[in-house]
């Protein structure tokens, strides 16, 4: 969910309202200490250090994720085709509560490729569609490349649906022996339409009926069907369809005529023919609104499925539109049936969704998640409406309502959605018993840090505390615990201990609220220099993001706050720039840039620097977007054309990279063109020729003018290049040339060289040289942790995961050493601890082989299926889990 639960504070205001003055005077000359004033005391200090509660969010999360994975992926192995679609939503569900993008994606895809009917195909294409929104540069990118990309476009609905057997056809039955006539005159008003009796008598069992049965216009040469509601032109065509079986040339107001007249009829040939000509002629949302109406009222399922898509191409902009909303909004079962046949459920799942990334609070919001709850047709599809509806109920503060669906939720097995019912007991003032509510859960199923994050929300002091201790360490990717601590901490004004609990998180995990909050802790401390730093960070991250509950633009604080802080000119940015450049100060380089980017440097340059600094700061959308920015502002063709290069290698489409790069380099050779098509190369070929061929590209990319943070990463990358080949004291000298132009991480390659040489102390020492120069260290200390003895490779690994919990090798590592100490029990902890706030296939898989080394089969099949459903192509993990499959009893 893109954005859910924001402040209640969302609208503009005016700056006043938080009167930002008393803690931030603006004119020049004119800065009173803080001291003096807001920073003696908590109290106003508490004024604008504020932690909002953490959200109750929509989204599904089993106490035990691995187990409904495992569950969703034997399914997968058995289930009829009509079922996968909805098992791969689900497995999506799945992976967003656990703030899996790329899985979530990937489960989006399975489902449109593993789609049984047209509107699955429609409904996930559509989904896909909305998630890429914003990738328009890149498809037509690829066209440059004469490559299509609009794999999610539309397609051609009639064809998609299968043709109907007519068995609507009768007999013709001759009445009073050769009675039966050969045409038959049909009236409307004084005009005569000549049909022939048989042709009209095949089209439907009434027609058939009255015109070969005991009727007595059996016997009639002139029927009068002026009460019929069809026009003489009508009329004609089906007649000439009756002979021909086709529609040709017949306008969408005729074809509408006759789709009323066959339903009425039962002329279900003639009702299919009119169904897919009406299909083909639906174009704009206009045509879509008009039809799709016709579409319900006649039973018409290939015209609907046509107007269906044309509103979801048009997501979101479609349910801007009252009209579109109406329509999904009061649809009954049968409607929705018409509609979207079984895809009803995923339908208003990504109607939900889209919704609530504009409002969820929105009217909008409920009605498609009531639509959700009427579409559910399992528990688990069940349990998920109900707790969707009670957040956004929640949010709206229709406490009863909220309260209901969430009973709901927690009654189908979903124990997340107690959190609701906890923070509704707090918010009716019964706080006790929102705290036991969770004390109930803690004790009775394997704990989540969720849920001592939501019972210290219902306790006070050192409980509090002790409580979102434990929240960290069972889940160290929560946010609200730091920012917690951080803010209390600073309330007794210790600052500096303030400051490295919300750093601690800040460290892996660049999160915007903490963000916020620091730059409320350096104001708070007078630290007006960082301050300016941590809001253009969020200004790079979110252009348009908004501080203090939603009521400032941060762009408005910036401009406060760069009051305060000395003009650098360029020479200064760029010290500046390579001082935290070789500090692997990533935060601080992104700042810089910002800031450079404000003063009207080459912008094309630093804005691709930027989307550099973001993609090694794990913010792939954001990078992109910058990359993007670049594109616009390139100087010159060749520059552009690198540009475009990177965006088609980081979307998956290296040949079409590699060839951007080819072209940039015959209009003119530069060092950005040449290091493009170097790396590209390098990342999708490991073999000798293509290493020689790299080394050249590298090695003229060096001989092009650039600057040493760009020389730096290109004597980095042929250094390990050399290592791969063999080259070790040419890969020496190119880390030693980098390290000289400031290049600190050259200081790992140099380590891995000391170590093929065999002198293990020595890559030590160069591991221990990038620590202590670099800020961000925690990969770091886990290469340095290869080149020691146990005791200190465990230190090592112990400081990686308190820097990012997030790295999993020394989870797994530290469970490799319990295993060969026979601690089997202890070395399933160690990866349990981490498997329980990280979907990783690698710590999935050694647990499974684990648990087949102590014997339990089920326990290891489960972690098999879980991680297949991570990736369901990993070799090694397929053949543990054929091999494991074998011994299930």
């Amino acid at each position: 969910m893109r954005a859910f639960l924001p402040s209640d504070s969302c609208k503009e205001t005016q700056l006043n309202a938080i009167n930002p003055q008393s803690w931030l005077q603006v004119e020049r000359g004119k800065i009173s200490k803080l001291s003096s004033s807001c920073t003696t005391t908590s109290s106003s200090i508490e004024s604008f250090i504020k932690v909002p509660e953490p959200p109750i969010v929509p989204f599904f999360k089993p106490v035990d994720y691995v187990e409904v994975l495992a569950q969703i992926h034997e399914e997968l192995e058995s289930c009829s085709l009509q079922e996968r679609s909805n098992l791969y939503l689900l497995q999506f569900q799945i992976f967003r509560g656990l703030g899996e993008t790329k899985l979530m994606r990937r489960s989006l895809r399975s489902a449109w490729q593993k789609a049984g009917t047209v509107h699955e195909r429609l409904v996930f294409g559509a989904w896909l569609k909305y998630e890429k929104q914003g990738e328009d540069l890149i498809v037509d990118l690829l066209a440059t490349c004469n490559k299509c990309a609009q794999e999610f476009g539309p397609m051609d609905v009639a064809s998609q649906f299968p043709v109907e057997v007519d068995g609507a056809s009768q007999e013709t039955v001759v009445t009073d022996g050769e009675k039966s006539l050969k045409n038959v005159n049909f009236w409307i008003g004084d005009e005569k339409i000549v049909c022939r009796r048989q042709k009209i008598a095949a089209l439907s069992a009434p027609f058939h009926a009255m015109l070969n049965g005991y009727f007595n216009e059996s016997l009639c040469e002139d029927i009068d069907l002026s009460e019929n509601n069809i026009s003489p032109l009508g009329l004609r065509t089906i007649s000439v369809f009756s002979v021909t079986g086709c529609l040709s040339d017949v306008p969408p107001d005729l074809l509408l005529e006759i789709l009323v007249f066959a339903n009425k009829f039962c002329c279900e040939r003639l009702k299919d023919a009119c169904d897919r000509k009406l299909a083909s002629s639906v174009c704009t949302k206009d045509d879509a609104m008009e039809l799709m109406e016709y579409a319900i009222e006649e039973n018409s399922p290939v015209l609907a499925a046509s107007c269906l898509q044309v509103f979801l191409h048009e997501l979101p902009d479609c349910l801007n539109d009252e009209r579109v909303v109406e329509i999904f909004s009061h649809a009954d079962r049968q409607q929705r049936l018409i509609m979207a046949g079984q895809a009803s459920f995923s339908l208003y799942c990504l109607l939900s969704e889209v919704a609530m990334n504009l409002d969820p609070r929105s009217d909008k919001t409920v009605c498609f998640l009531e639509q959700l709850i009427e579409s559910a047709e399992t528990d688990r599809q069940r349990l998920l409406a109900f707790h969707q509806l009670g957040c956004v109920r929640l949010l709206r503060k229709e406490y009863d309502e909220a309260e209901s669906l969430f009973e709901r939720a927690v009654g189908l097995g979903h124990v997340y959605s107690i959190a609701g019912l906890a923070r509704l007991g707090y918010i009716k003032g019964h706080k006790l018993w929102s705290y036991e509510k969770l004390s109930s859960v803690i004790s009775s199923v394997n704990p989540l840090g969720w849920m001592y994050q939501e019972r210290s929300l219902y306790c006070e002091g050192d409980k509090r505390w002790e409580d979102l201790e434990k929240a960290t360490e069972l889940d160290p990717t929560l946010t609200y615990p730091y920012m917690y601590r951080a803010a209390s901490l600073m309330m007794k004004q210790n600052v500096q201990a303030a400051l490295g609990e919300i750093n601690r998180v800040l460290g892996f995990k660049l999160a915007l609220e903490c963000l916020e909050l620091r730059f409320c802790l350096y104001l708070a401390n007078e630290d007006y220099k960082a301050a300016l730093c941590d809001v253009q960070v969020i200004l790079t991250l979110s252009p348009d993001y908004r501080m203090f509950e939603g009521r400032v633009a941060a762009s408005q604080l910036r401009t406060l706050v760069h009051e305060h802080v000395d003009n650098w000119t360029t020479a200064d940015c760029w010290m500046q720039l390579y001082d935290r450049w070789s500090s692997v100060d990533d935060i601080g380089s992104l700042s810089v840039i910002y800031q450079m980017l404000e003063s009207g440097e080459a912008k094309g340059v630093l804005y691709f620097r930027q989307s550099l600094l973001l993609l090694r700061l794990n913010c792939p959308d954001v990078a992109m977007r910058s990359l993007e920015l670049a594109c616009q502002h390139a100087s010159s063709e060749h520059e552009r054309l690198v540009y475009e290069g990177w965006i088609l290698y980081d979307t998956g489409h290296c040949e079409e990279g590699l060839r951007k790069a080819e072209e940039s380099i015959g209009t003119k050779r530069s060092f950005e063109a040449f290091f493009l098509k170097a790396y590209a190369l390098a990342d999708s070929s490991m073999d000798f020729a293509c290493s020689s061929t790299v080394i050249s590209l590298l090695e003229n990319a060096l001989k092009c003018p650039s600057d040493n943070l760009r020389k730096g990463q290109a004597l980095n990358n042929l250094g390990s290049v050399y290592v791969d080949c063999g080259k070790l004291y040419l890969a020496a000298d190119c880390y030693i040339n980098a390290l000289k132009i400031r290049h600190t991480r050259a200081h790992q390659g140099l380590a891995r060289v000391h170590f093929l040489r065999n002198d293990k102390a020595a890559a030590y020492e160069e591991m221990t040289k990038l620590i202590e120069k670099a800020k961000n260290n925690a990969s770091a200390y886990e290469k340095r942790s290869e080149y020691c003895d146990r005791d200190l490779t465990k230190a090592d690994l112990e400081m990686v995961t308190q820097l990012d919990p997030l790295r999993v090798y020394p989870y797994r590592y530290r469970a490799a050493v319990l295993m060969d100490s026979s601690k089997e029990k202890e070395a399933i902890a160690e990866l349990s601890r981490a498997i329980a706030f990280k979907a990783d296939l690698h710590l999935l898989h050694l647990r499974a082989a684990f648990h087949e080394h102590v014997g339990d089969v089920l326990a290891a099949l489960r972690d098999c299926r879980a991680a297949l459903s991570i990736d369901p192509n990993h070799q090694e993990m397929l053949e543990l889990h054929s091999r494991v499959n074998s011994h299930e009893p």
